[in-house]
């Protein structure tokens, strides 16, 4: 499909097909882990500073994050986004993840990642690819973005001397998706340095694809 053809009345879901299937592409790799394996981490590789289990509560807390905290106010101007504790699934004292007390459990994590991309699906039905295209947030990134808007063909401008990001909507729901890739990636990488088999395929989009990316291997 050509992105660019796409005409602005239509639904955003036909923008983004794959997040019907991402939840359970990346249930499939992580359920049945152990604590143990859930929670091995290595000082060997950057990657494996964080746990699976920490990948994962990343990986739900950031949608939250995204969809509620910084465009709260443009998706859901009512207040009317539907989910509960929003203190907790972005809590500050955690680190871009969930609050570890409340959301520790694989099963629990799972139940938030999965609340999340259903949050994202009911975005994409009731708005259309204009209104995604054509509302945009502005935030200060990291020097990691000169590598990560490689990514992108549209919808995000970075001036590399103030690090300020311009996103449309639309390529924030990218961004969303493009981390979630290159974490299941990680996850799988941290499963194969523990002798373990991994289960899925991890889409070849986003940041873990970009030449230039740590693709380094147990």
């Amino acid at each position: 499909m050509n992105l660019q053809t796409i005409t602005d009345d239509a639904p955003g879901t036909v923008l983004f097909p794959e997040y019907a299937e991402l939840y359970d592409l990346i249930a499939r790799e992580v359920t049945g882990l152990t604590d143990a394996q859930l929670d091995f981490r290595s000082d060997q590789w950057a990657w494996a500073d964080w746990s699976i289990r920490r990948q994962l509560s990343h990986m739900a807390s950031l949608i939250y994050g995204w969809m509620i905290v910084r465009l709260g106010q443009t998706l859901f101007p009512d207040g009317n986004h539907g989910i509960d504790d929003i203190q907790n699934l972005t809590a500050p004292g955690f680190d871009r993840r969930l609050d570890d007390q409340r959301y520790g459990d694989l099963p629990v994590i799972l139940r938030a990642l999965q609340d999340g991309i259903a949050l994202i699906q009911r975005v994409l039905a009731q708005r259309s690819v204009g209104f995604l295209r054509s509302h945009t947030n502005e935030r200060t990134v990291g020097e990691h973005w000169r590598l990560m808007q490689q990514a992108y063909t549209s919808g995000l401008t970075l001036d590399v001397e103030s690090g300020k990001v311009v996103m449309t909507i639309e390529a924030t729901l990218r961004h969303i998706y493009f981390e979630e890739t290159t974490h299941l990636y990680n996850i799988q990488r941290l499963k194969r340095a523990q002798g373990l088999s991994t289960l899925v395929e991890v889409p070849r989009v986003g940041y873990w694809v970009l030449d230039g990316w740590d693709r380094s291997e147990p």
